[in-house]
């Protein structure tokens, strides 16, 4: 049986956090999203897809990729990053999310229209047969 949040598309936006989900297997999302997510319904996902923004050239504004969630849980800043400074940010709750290798898709989920994505819960089923980000978007909004 699916439902909607077992695949979770999050927003890719920075390069060093792409090496981090394409090399280190992991991505974090902040503590107050997530219990957003928890009360809709959303979390946890199986799967994290991502959307990649501008800063990814001919991969932007596209869902590209895909990785199975292992495991999750909580950690500070400071346990995910322990080379920075400490500083305020460091004590910032996230969720950090194991993932498998990530997976190129086999046709990218495009966005039609240059927009700003934070996340979007969907089905396993609508993921893979979704041609679009915006197809994507008005089954989130018609549940």
């Amino acid at each position: 049986m699916t439902h909607r949040g077992e695949v979770l598309v999050v927003v890719m936006n920075n390069p060093s956090d792409w090496a981090i989900a394409c090399f280190q297997h992991w991505y974090r999302i902040p503590i107050a999203p997530v219990e957003t997510l928890k009360q809709q319904g959303y979390w946890p996902p199986r799967w994290l897809a991502f959307y990649q923004t501008k800063v990814f050239g001919a991969e932007a504004y596209a869902i590209n990729y895909y990785a199975h969630v292992n495991q999750i849980r909580e950690a500070y800043h400071w346990e995910l990053f322990p080379d920075n400074p400490r500083e305020a940010k460091s004590e910032h709750r996230y969720c950090k999310l194991e993932l498998s290798p990530l997976e190129p898709l086999p046709q990218p989920i495009v966005s039609q229209r240059l927009r700003r994505v934070s996340f979007i819960a969907t089905t396993w089923e609508q993921f893979q047969t979704a041609t679009s980000v915006e197809a994507l978007l008005s089954h989130q909004r018609s549940k």
